[in-house]
């Protein structure tokens, strides 16, 4: 529900030096973000949100839970193989349920200039924390450290009061202190004020072909999925500043 001018200009009164578009699976918006920050006076930061499979992306799996990865592109080569790792996305990894899927083999040839984050509780990671699998999370975790090193490579933690953030923010909190690795505390947002939140569930309802008298239609856990200022970040990860 982010319009992109908005969403700059809402950076910019909370006097955040840069803004990032990390939309799931696509780069759509990465032009637009970037003229508008430019124009505005804030650093732009592009990225992605990709959908990760665990095989390989040329295998169509009619069913397969995919997981995410945020990347940023700190550097023109990084941007040029961001754009290669989601084209393939699309052009090799398209599923059955027409969702760009990258693989680690992606990720091992196009890493240079790129940094990555764990992402959301549906990242591999977390989802492997989750299911009680803390050696194959470990895997994991050797294997994108070993693909971005340990300067280009985040632990990312999140509180949008959420249960299960919590349990993977424990785990992570230990993990950075045992492994010398960098948190980063993160925000989910779409849509920029808490004001936004009915529209949001209405959108969804749009996306999803549902409507809100569905009493399963698709939902946020709760109204907490807006841009946040930094005093507001500092008070939910007081606790690990």
């Amino acid at each position: 529900l982010c319009k992109i001018p908005d969403m700059v200009k809402r950076a910019k009164e909370l006097n955040m030096p840069a803004v990032a578009i990390t939309d799931h699976g696509n780069m759509y918006g990465v032009i637009y973000l970037y003229k508008e920050a430019v124009a505005q006076g804030i650093k732009p930061i592009l990225g992605c949100e990709v959908y990760m499979t665990r095989g390989s992306r040329f295998e169509k799996k009619t069913k397969e839970r995919l997981c995410h990865l945020i990347l940023l592109a700190k550097d023109n080569k990084g941007y040029h193989n961001l754009i290669k790792i989601v084209s393939k996305g699309f052009v090799d990894g398209e599923n059955n349920y027409h969702k760009p899927r990258v693989d680690y083999d992606l990720l091992e040839q196009y890493h240079e200039g790129l940094i990555a984050m764990s992402a959301c509780i549906e990242g591999h990671i977390q989802q492997d924390i989750l299911n009680h699998n803390e050696e194959g999370a470990k895997r994991t975790l050797d294997r994108l450290g070993s693909i971005f090193g340990k300067d280009d490579f985040y632990l990312e933690v999140q509180n949008h009061g959420i249960p299960e953030e919590k349990t993977v923010r424990t785990v992570f909190k230990r993990w950075s202190q045992e492994y010398g690795l960098k948190l980063v505390a993160t925000n989910d947002y779409h849509y920029i004020d808490p004001s936004d939140a009915a529209a949001q569930e209405v959108k969804l309802c749009i996306s999803t072909g549902s409507t809100l008298d569905d009493p399963s239609h698709f939902r946020f856990y709760n109204n907490e999925f807006y841009m946040k200022s930094g005093d507001e970040m500092a008070d939910l990860f007081a606790d690990m500043p």
